[in-house]
């Protein structure tokens, strides 16, 4: 059931970003008189699901989910049909068009991509209101989980104040920040220091699983049990433990390391159920251990605890304007930085690009709204971005073309744009393979 719903995310979301994505071009076509033969979500080759033939465009749905397309007369695309240029130019075909007519067509796409994006921030705002976790209200720091962030100097209970210059006032902000970042500035018992992170700081993360690197603190809550835990009959789930060998155990990051010298003892502890305090022993196995997981709680839960303030702003939709745009702009500028991290091979980061298990991965397993907008907006900049690289199959190589027209005057001729999209569409495989191989042998290696 879970990968029925996230199945049933991934695919409407899909859908919508592809359906308006193409309605960017196909509406600019139609307002310059430009025939559209076809209009596809998914790619139909061979067959389709559904056709149906309106006016002088067919309009239908694909068996192949990695895409979408319109087909416009007398423009050279992925479809490859070159046999209506061997004619003469029709004034409704693409070809015919002004050169500033073609550009607007061509940019329609990835201009709707950027526009929903801005219009799902701003309705988030105004819908859901603002909620963040106050970086401040982080009393006592914060849990490193990365093992890459712990070898750069950070260490459980550090203050993050600043990252590369910007002081942190989210710390929801914080791990995309990190991600692309050179260094940090920590308050560490009082007393501010710098650590640097190496430019292949993003691989190691990568390399494990691109996890949490940093979450809030928190009390050690037992959420379940190991198969060979020696405290399953002394221990409930639910449990806090508050202490254990006369050492107070306010979060659960510092058990870390903590049992080892105690291996195959028993232990004096004190733990709280249901809100009184109880005396037990627990054992401690060959490993150090005791065999329990910890359990991570909702901020809602964490704010009643104490641990740190949960602060949300509600702003009229006027308000929510300025607010959702920027978020959209903070967005786009993050995953340009991502994307240059990509390309530069020192950093490692293209180990971390996945294809569609890996966006497939990104949604929940229960149904949510507000984490379905969030990802669909998030996933829109990236769908505009990659379309406006300069690969002649991409939008942005058609606009690379039309540009080198318009300001030289000439144009390139229909066999020089055959070939560049016959190289494009090559890339574009290649990028395909990359992309959902790097997910393929991530399942296979369980890296």
């Amino acid at each position: 059931m879970d990968v029925l719903v996230k199945l049933s995310q991934f695919l409407l979301s899909l859908s919508l970003l592809i359906v308006l994505h193409e309605l960017g071009h196909f509406i600019p076509a139609k307002l310059f008189k430009t025939r559209v033969e076809k209009f596809y979500l998914f790619f139909d080759i061979k067959f389709s699901l559904f056709k149906k033939k309106v006016g002088e465009t067919v309009y239908g749905i694909g068996w192949l989910p990695l895409g979408g397309y319109v087909k416009i007369a007398g423009m050279i695309d992925e479809s490859m049909d070159t046999d209506q240029l061997k004619q003469d130019p029709q004034p409704w075909e693409f070809r015919s068009k002004p050169a500033w007519q073609r550009l607007i067509i061509m940019l329609g796409g990835v201009t709707v991509n950027f526009i929903l994006a801005f219009v799902i921030y701003i309705g988030m705002t105004w819908f859901y209101g603002d909620r963040f976790v106050a970086n401040e209200s982080l009393k006592d720091g914060v849990w490193v989980i990365s093992d890459d962030l712990k070898a750069a100097g950070m260490q459980s209970g550090d203050k993050i104040v600043s990252i590369d210059g910007e002081k942190l006032v989210r710390f929801d902000k914080a791990q995309a920040k990190m991600l692309t970042a050179k260094e940090l500035v920590v308050n560490r018992n009082g007393v501010e220091q710098e650590l640097k992170l190496p430019v292949d700081f993003v691989k190691g993360i990568i390399e494990d699983k691109g996890g949490k690197l940093i979450v809030p603190r928190m009390p050690f809550i037992v959420a379940g049990f190991e198969d060979n835990s020696l405290n399953k009959e002394v221990l409930k789930e639910r449990d806090f433990i508050v202490s254990i060998n006369g050492t107070t155990i306010t979060y659960y990051d510092q058990m870390e390391g903590f049992l080892k010298p105690f291996a195959n003892q028993t232990l004096p502890a004190v733990i709280k159920r249901d809100e009184v305090a109880q005396n037990v022993t627990l054992k401690v196995d060959k490993n150090g251990k005791i065999g329990v997981a910890p359990a991570m709680i909702s901020n809602k839960d964490a704010e009643k605890l104490g641990l740190f303030k949960l602060t949300t702003n509600h702003h009229s939709f006027l308000e929510s304007i300025p607010i959702g745009l920027q978020t959209g702009v903070d967005q786009l500028v993050g995953y340009g930085k991502q994307l240059k991290m990509i390309v530069n091979p020192d950093t490692g980061a293209y180990k971390g690009v996945g294809g569609f298990k890996a966006i497939f991965d990104v949604f929940p397993n229960t149904w949510s709204w507000e984490m379905f907008w969030s990802i669909t907006a998030f996933l829109s900049i990236m769908l505009g971005v990659m379309n406006l690289l300069p690969i002649p199959a991409l939008d942005g190589g058609h606009v690379l073309f039309l540009l080198y027209e318009m300001i030289s005057g000439r144009k390139p001729s229909d066999k020089f744009l055959e070939y560049a999209q016959t190289v494009g569409f090559v890339i574009l495989i290649a990028l395909l393979l990359f992309a959902n191989g790097n997910d393929i042998f991530k399942a296979l290696t369980g890296k």
